[in-house]
């Protein structure tokens, strides 16, 4: 029987299937009726491979041995009747794990091997190196085999205490962490492996789930790319406490370090909450026990009481194995199932569902409102050609005469437009132009030069601020050239409204706060990197730096990369749809004209004109009916009967 988040998860990815079936219809449409182009179809080829390869991670986040693969193997691997993923008294899981699914290849666990954090390069660049991996194939009809294969996410290693220092891994103040034990004769305890990722047919992975397995608060001070990167762009964490402990001081820390001010929405987990089930107890008891742990939760992490769910991951693993309903039941993991059905998974509708429209709701709004436009000019002429009917030529003549006169002022307000909109694209073209990868790597280059010679807290701070400035600027231009551009455009809609009868349409804003929120982030991380001084004074610092600075760069490049390319989509966004309606507008005066001049000439035309006409009326209409069906599949949500009710989380 599945479960109410794998119901959820399975009608999201349904919708996201449709919504890729109608975009590919709209470009069969295009094509069809010859309004395709290749910028068009590239942005529309874009957007569907966007939506096939589409995922909503959750980050699984805690402190050290706190249940996290515990409650993962409740989650998605009990159908194996035993634990899966290494989950037992002690260290478990030693390095960040993705755990999704890839159709393309066969199920497998490639292992990332800790010495390549002596290179330069970052996790999401090695991940297209296949090469530097451990790859083993997972035989998933084998119990024992795909154990086998999973404990390796455990394997340590010893080495020397200058070793671990050299892969950044170990401070002399911090000999005693999650992952690094000091052993006898300088000799510590490392993880084999710096990342894993898991590929499993999993019913979750198969809709787009991913999961994100982290080994506790080492691997996050020790690998850049999961604090700048991963974890914020996460869709939802799961924080997990123990109940009996409720928060303590190093779980407030991680709470407030890396998930409280950088991910939007957040659950906290109480997990062990079967060490409060006591028979000498009434339920009562147990119960107003458990709502104040619940209770003063929510209050040290600030949030809501129902985005804090008490649970116990071993006792909803044991249900789940044994198909008992009351022990699951009892565990709570329902409860946070249904939570994640109904507020994480929606959440990410919405996002998706913005994209959408943003990319190419814009362009069948056009094509639909090009296509009424026809079918209302047709009805005029047929009118107009009702008028002529037993009428002399000399009336068709002052028509002609009429409809030039028309076609020649649009023209002028043609070329007008089109030198205004040539002044626009140059202008955006420029400003694309100081966003490119070159002159981007250039003003990266000079921030790492400056960061290298920096060895004060001070001039860290006033190397990396460099970044965030720049960015700044950036923006600040970025933005402006959109209040102008958008000023342009809303005055010739309104111009074109006025003297034509255009729909008046306002282009999109250029939303770019979500970009500058993560500028903000990578800001308030850096300033939080430079004043711990574990980074900034210990033995190690260089190599510390070098590795954030490193990430840093990546992130602010792909940050530089994202701008441009929603400035280029607001660009095309922007003026397409008002391009489009002038041109059809101008080709249907010219076609007016064309055959009034036969009408005049020869009187016998008006009648194959009016069966055109009336012809094209229907032709019009059943485009409009098939267009206003792509159109509303693009608008909607899904379904009510399946669609949750719930808000979005907070």
């Amino acid at each position: 029987m599945r479960t109410e988040l794998e119901n959820q998860v399975a009608n999201y990815q349904k919708w996201r299937d449709e919504l890729r079936t109608t975009i590919e219809a709209y470009q069969a449409w295009l094509e069809s009726h010859g309004h395709a182009d290749i910028r068009r179809s590239l942005r529309i080829y874009d957007l569907v491979e966007s939506l096939r390869n589409d995922r909503v991670m959750l980050a699984f986040l805690a402190e050290f041995s706190r249940g996290k693969t515990e409650l993962i193997n409740a989650m998605f691997f009990s159908g194996y009747g035993q634990r899966l993923l290494p989950s037992d008294v002690g260290r478990t899981t030693m390095c960040p794990t993705e755990i999704f699914y890839d159709g393309s290849e066969e199920p497998y666990v490639r292992l990332l091997p800790i010495e390549t954090r002596q290179g330069e390069e970052s996790i999401s660049v090695l991940k297209h190196k296949p090469v530097e991996w451990v790859q083993i194939k997972l035989d998933v009809d084998s119990q024992e085999d795909m154990s086998a294969a999973m404990s390796k996410l455990a394997d340590v290693k010893t080495v020397t205490v200058q070793e671990a220092g050299m892969l950044g891994l170990l401070e002399e103040s911090e000999f005693v962490t999650t992952t690094v034990i000091r052993r006898n004769q300088g000799k510590v305890e490392i993880p084999c492996w710096r990342h894993a990722m898991i590929n499993f047919p999993h019913p979750l992975l198969k809709s787009g789930l991913v999961i994100l397995d982290t080994p506790g608060v080492n691997a996050l001070g020790t690998e850049p790319e999961l604090t700048l990167s991963m974890i914020p762009s996460a869709h939802a964490v799961l924080f997990l406490l123990a109940l009996d402990t409720g928060v303590t001081k190093s779980d407030l820390k991680v709470w407030q370090d890396y998930v409280k001010d950088y991910v939007s929405r957040r659950v906290a987990v109480l997990n062990k909450v079967d060490l409060a089930w006591d028979d000498l107890k009434s339920q009562g008891d147990i119960d107003s026990s458990v709502e104040r742990q619940l209770a003063e939760t929510a209050q040290t992490l600030e949030l809501s009481q129902d985005h804090v769910i008490a649970l116990s991951a071993q006792k909803a693993l044991l249900a789940r194995i044994r198909e008992d309903a009351d022990m699951l039941e009892r565990s709570g993991i329902e409860r946070l199932e249904r939570l994640i059905a109904d507020e994480i998974i929606p959440a990410k509708q919405q996002i998706l569902r913005a994209a959408v429209s943003r990319e190419v709701g814009g362009m069948v709004e056009s094509s639909l409102q090009s296509l009424i436009s026809q079918r209302e000019s047709g009805a005029t002429e047929l009118q107009e050609m009702s008028k002529l009917s037993g009428k002399n030529r000399d009336l068709a003549q002052k028509l002609v005469a009429k409809f030039e006169q028309d076609k020649t002022q649009f023209g002028r307000h043609m070329e007008s437009f089109k030198t205004s909109l040539a002044t626009v694209s140059k202008q955006g073209d420029a400003l694309l132009g100081t966003m490119d990868d070159e002159r981007l790597a250039e003003i990266l280059d000079k921030s790492s030069q400056a960061m290298e010679g920096s060895w004060t807290t001070a001039g860290l701070m006033r190397s990396m601020q460099g970044l965030f400035e720049t960015f700044s600027r950036q923006a600040e231009k970025v933005l402006a050239f959109s209040a102008e551009t958008r000023g342009f455009v809303d005055n010739v809609y309104a111009q074109f409204h006025k003297q034509y009868g255009f729909k008046k349409i306002s282009p999109p804003e250029l939303n770019l706060e979500r970009h500058i929120l993560r500028m903000h982030t990578l800001q308030q991380r850096t300033e939080e990197f430079c004043k711990n001084p574990v980074n900034v004074l210990g033995r190690e610092k260089r190599f510390v730096i070098r590795r954030f600075h490193r990430e840093l760069v990546d992130q602010g490049l792909q940050l530089f990369r994202d701008v441009r390319s929603d400035l280029e989509g607001w660009l095309k966004g922007a003026l397409t749809p008002l391009s489009m309606q002038l041109r059809e507008h101008q080709r249907l005066l010219e076609h007016r004209v064309e055959s009034l001049r036969k009408i005049a000439g020869d009187v016998n035309a008006l009648q194959e004109r009016v069966r055109y006409l009336k012809k094209q009326q229907d032709q019009l209409a059943k485009q409009i009916l098939d267009l206003t069906k792509i159109h509303n599949t693009l608008s909607i949500d899904m379904p009510s009967s399946e669609a949750p009710s719930a808000a979005v989380a907070a």
